[in-house]
C-alpha cells in the first residue's frame, strides 16, 4: 500500500513487487490520461509497448553461460542459453528483470539498422561498425530500409520452400490460349472432364 501521495517509482515497483505488477501498474497509468481526455484505447496496444520496454533481463551469476556480469540481454536469448547449459548439465545463469525506457529499449534492439533509424544514429553505426556487428534483417523495418521483401505473409522464409501439389497447378497459359481459340466460353464449359483434363 502506498504510504506517501504522488507518482510511483516503477522501478521500485518492478524490484519491489516484480514485472507482473509494474505492467499492470504502467498500463493504468497510460490508460488513466487517455481516459481523462474521452479516448478509448484497448490494453494490448498500451501492453505491446510496456513488454517491449520490459524484454531485457541484467545477468547476475553467469554460471557456465558465455554471458557477462551485467551485461543486458534479450530474455529469450537468456532462456535459450540456459536451456542449453542445463541440457548439458551445467549450472545455468541468473538474471533480473530490466525496465528500460522507450528510447533505450528501441535503441538496444538486435537490428543496429533500425536501432539507427529511431536516434542516435552516428553513435549506432559507428559502434556497429567498430565491433563488427552484423545484421540479419529478421525484423520488418530493417528490410523496409534496405529495400527488401519483409519477412511477413509470402515473404517469409517458410514460403518460400513451399510447393503446391500437382492438381492446383494452373494450366500453361499457351494450352489455355488454344483452348479458347477453338472453343468457345460455353462450349468449354460443356466439354468432358477427361478432354479439359487432357486424358
Amino acid at each position: 500500500d502506498l504510504l506517501t501521495e504522488g507518482a510511483v517509482n516503477p522501478q521500485d515497483i518492478l524490484r519491489i513487487k516484480g514485472k507482473e505488477a509494474v505492467q499492470k501498474y504502467m498500463v493504468d497509468e497510460v490508460q488513466s490520461v487517455y481516459r481523462s481526455q474521452g479516448v478509448t484505447i484497448n490494453d494490448k496496444h498500451i501492453e505491446i509497448i510496456v513488454r517491449q520496454m520490459l524484454r531485457r533481463v541484467r545477468i547476475e551469476e553467469v554460471g557456465d553461460t558465455e554471458f557477462v556480469v551485467g551485461e543486458l540481454v534479450d530474455k529469450f536469448v537468456f532462456q535459450e542459453e540456459n536451456e542449453r547449459v542445463l541440457g548439458q548439465g551445467k549450472r545455468p545463469a541468473t538474471a533480473k528483470p530490466v525496465l528500460l525506457g522507450i528510447t533505450k529499449a528501441s535503441l538496444s534492439t538486435d537490428s543496429f539498422i533500425s536501432a539507427a533509424s529511431f536516434q542516435e544514429t552516428t553513435r549506432v553505426l559507428t559502434e556497429a561498425a567498430i565491433s563488427g556487428k552484423v545484421d540479419n534483417l529478421r525484423g520488418l523495418k530493417e528490410n523496409v530500409i534496405v529495400g527488401r521483401v519483409i519477412p511477413a505473409g509470402t515473404g517469409m522464409d517458410y514460403y518460400h520452400d513451399f510447393h503446391m501439389a500437382e492438381e492446383y497447378i494452373e494450366a500453361e497459359p499457351e494450352a489455355e490460349e488454344e483452348l479458347f481459340f477453338e472453343f468457345g466460353e460455353e462450349e468449354i464449359r460443356s466439354l468432358p472432364q477427361e478432354v479439359l483434363e487432357g486424358d
